[in-house]
């Protein structure tokens, strides 16, 4: 591939997401003893990004930061493509698979308050933004007095808005920080993964490319890391289960325990106030299946209209 042209990486603009482009890039480049001139990094503007009024759940979920990068895959403009893997949908076009997975960050999430302030510490009907329904509904089961607006933007755009006192605080994933080197320089409660429990994917980058691309499959399998890619595949045949999107809370974590993967997951409402979670425990090599029987017990659990009556369900922007 290098002989000819360039490898042509795939990724949206934002600080955080060219980090996560270029710590692909370095990783590739230390596995196969290759240069930065071996590999161009391609900006894509992707809906998700241009969109920053409304909810996603409004506008078409997470599919919106993937569609435009996965076209250009499909059509050969690019190579790979780099994704936080969070924001992949569980049904890829037909003709891509997720090649690689980059060894996982920390999963946890990260409450900023203004002036250092925890959780507990805010007063009644204090004006918390965020993005995510999975962050709003575990913020109402913990907090129900809280006022949880939509909260849209990149990480620096949201310290921002912070800062400028637009809400009293905001949540954001602890992985993304350290990628951009502000987890010490960002004063923030880090939560407890047990008791708020991340994103399906959340902390990991995942590569995707084109099905049946012998050269490029060679070229990331090197790099791929077997940890993390049992721990998606697991969180991933869960969301897969649930048919789940930006429209729905979901949470989900992994934990590797030797041989074995230990599962939790749970669903929510969007105010919080109903919640069902379930444990799993099993070979590695069952992940898909570990995350399959969580997602169908709680179905089983919650009830078939659990999700019905909320679909498209949000906070006031």
């Amino acid at each position: 591939m290098t002989g000819r042209r360039p490898i042509r990486i795939g990724t949206r603009g934002s600080q955080l997401a060219l980090a996560q482009a270029s710590e692909l890039r370095a990783r590739l480049m230390a596995a196969h003893g290759l240069t930065e001139a071996d590999f161009a990094i391609e900006v894509m503007s992707t809906a998700g990004d241009r969109i920053q009024d409304r909810p996603l759940a409004e506008v078409g979920g997470k599919g919106l930061f993937t569609f435009e990068i996965e076209a250009a895959l499909l059509d050969g403009r690019l190579d790979l493509a780099v994704h936080s893997a969070k924001d992949v949908a569980t049904v890829l076009p037909e003709g891509l698979h997720l090649s690689a997975f980059l060894p996982r960050e920390d999963v946890r999430d990260v409450f900023i308050g203004r002036g250092g302030r925890r959780l507990a510490d805010l007063p009644q009907g204090a004006r918390i933004g965020s993005a995510s329904l999975r962050r709003q509904a575990q913020l109402l089961r913990l907090r129900p007095d809280l006022d949880v607006v939509n909260f849209r933007g990149n990480v620096p755009s949201r310290l921002r808005k912070l800062e400028a006192g637009e809400v009293e605080g905001t949540l954001l994933a602890l992985a993304g920080l350290k990628r951009l080197a502000l987890d010490a320089s960002v004063a923030g409660e880090i939560l407890d993964a047990e008791d708020f429990m991340p994103a399906p994917g959340q902390g990991a980058i995942c590569v995707e490319s084109r099905s049946g691309d012998a050269a490029t499959a060679a070229l990331v399998g090197a790099i791929d890391h077997a940890p993390t890619r049992a721990m998606l595949t697991a969180e991933r045949a869960f969301l897969a289960v649930l048919d789940g999107s930006c429209r729905t809370p979901i949470a989900a974590l992994s934990r590797l325990d030797g041989a074995d993967l230990r599962f939790s997951g749970m669903i929510l409402t969007p105010d919080g106030a109903r919640a069902h979670r379930r444990n799993e425990t099993g070979p590695v090599a069952e992940a898909a299946r570990l995350g399959e029987a969580a997602a169908k017990a709680l179905l089983a659990e919650a009830g078939a209209d659990f999700f019905a009556g909320w679909a498209g369900a949000h906070r006031r922007p």
